[in-house]
């Protein structure tokens, strides 16, 4: 050991190693403590992307406009991680661009976002880094509303009226060169498929350029209220009675009267054209007798509906003699020849009578200037109707004719089906008993709108 110890190399090799073991120890030492105080020599480092940073633009908003500027651009934070993190949790930074000087001139230029209310010992990169926009001045100009909707969303044979639009003209804003474009100010009507009513509702107004083309502008009022009136064609025919079927025997058909005596047919304008009369067929062989039949209306294939569905037939019988019947009237006409007179008298009275009861004239009554009323109309709507009277002509004995006047007849024209726009009505009449009626016009015109809000 001695010997070691007094070899020179053994010592500077052994105090070396101390040395060494002590620089370590004491370094160990004081990393420890700093660690457990909050501190370290060699921080976290974390680098993060926030996308989607709304852009800040200052500048003279009520004379000038600025085009071509993003609305978010994308930052990269690069910092200590908790640094990094509370930064993009809270995001109380701002992306702005700078234009608010009163010297700026119009035109293009170049300009580079910037970076504010930011941890200093963060390092920012945008994405991107500048951009080109344009400056125009701020113009604001008055243009008329166009209507505008999709003519195949009709439903069959249905057709629209040219459209309504409130307010009639809008306010366009944006930069002058962008004014200077516009060629049409339009709001698109949305119509689902198959549409068989008016339309009233609101729609987006858009400025387009000559190449339908929208344009980046500001409108006031952005939408607008529309209507679209949409109906289809109608046309009043004539309802024919037609006899279908063997009378039974004895029975001979006198007459058959159809009420109403016109139809309401609604379809195609061209294909109404055609339609002059919609017959409508009477099976008559189970007709005993005088009676009324309800018939159902047949419905043509070019028809898309009608005003009514059934009608009511009327049908007037006369007894037919056969040859049988024949030779019993005339051997019971030779037994009553053969009667006393004072019999023959007795018989003869009320034989008179009930003739004369079989003879009574039939006459008739014309009332002019019928009111026509309205039923079914909505609270919400209301009416005009042309003609707004009718006249009736009455058929009857004169003993239910005489005491008849305008108050005893009620003619109504029902709407509780109909839609906004004009359509031919059939008249209802309700009129005294034992009384046939003919009017002069057996339909009218309504036309239905909106009540106006107060």
């Amino acid at each position: 050991m001695d010997k070691l110890m007094a070899n020179k190399w053994f010592v500077r090799i052994a105090s070396f190693v101390i040395a060494v073991l002590l620089f370590i120890s004491a370094n160990f030492e004081l990393k420890s403590d700093k660690k457990s105080i909050g501190f370290s020599t060699s921080p976290d480092i974390a680098t993060e992307t926030i996308e989607n940073v709304p852009v800040e633009v200052y500048y003279d908003m009520e004379n000038l406009v600025v085009s071509g500027m993003p609305d978010n651009v994308d930052v990269t934070l690069k910092g200590a991680k908790a640094l990094v993190t509370a930064a993009k949790n809270q995001r109380d930074f701002k992306v702005y661009v700078d234009l608010s000087d009163p010297n700026i001139t119009i035109g293009s230029r170049t300009v580079t976002f910037k970076i504010s209310d930011l941890n200093e010992k963060l390092v920012a990169t945008i994405e991107p880094e500048y951009v080109e926009v344009n400056i125009q001045e701020r113009v604001t100009k008055e243009f008329p509303v166009e209507a505008e909707y999709d003519p195949s969303a009709l439903a069959d044979g249905y057709s629209a009226e040219p459209p309504t639009v409130s307010p009639q003209t809008v306010k366009v804003t944006g930069a002058k060169e962008t004014i200077e474009q516009i060629s049409y100010v339009k709001a698109m009507i949305g119509l689902n498929k198959g549409v068989k009513e008016t339309v009233n509702g609101k729609a987006t107004v858009r400025a387009l350029d000559r190449n339908l083309n929208n344009l980046d502008v500001v409108i006031e009022p952005a939408s607008v209220n529309v209507t679209l009136p949409i109906s289809i064609p109608s046309k009043t025919v004539k309802i024919n009675a037609v006899q279908k079927g063997k009378a039974k025997d004895g029975i001979q058909i006198k007459s058959l009267s159809v009420n109403p005596k016109e139809v309401t047919v609604y379809g195609k304008e061209e294909d109404l054209k055609n339609i002059n009369n919609i017959n409508v067929d009477v099976d008559i062989s189970k007709v005993t007798g005088n009676t009324e039949l309800e018939v159902k209306l047949p419905q043509p294939d070019d028809v898309k509906k009608m005003s009514v569905s059934t009608v009511k037939v009327k049908v007037q019988t006369d007894h037919v003699v056969d040859e049988e019947e024949k030779e019993k009237e005339k051997e019971d006409q030779e037994q009553e020849e053969q009667i006393e007179p004072d019999e023959e008298e007795q018989t003869q009275e009320p034989q008179e009578q009930q003739e004369e009861e079989q003879e009574v004239a039939v006459e008739s009554k014309k009332l002019t200037n019928l009111i026509i009323g309205i039923t079914g109309l909505d609270e919400n709507q209301e009416v005009e109707v042309e003609p707004k009277t009718t006249d009736i002509t009455l058929m009857g004995a004169s003993q239910y004719l005489k005491n008849i006047t305008v108050n005893d007849i009620v003619v109504t024209a029902d709407v509780s089906q109909l839609t906004e726009g004009k359509h031919d009505v059939p008249l209802s009449v309700k009129v005294p008993d034992n009384v046939e009626w003919e009017l002069s016009s057996s339909t009218a015109t309504v036309s239905i709108t909106q009540k106006e809000e107060t």
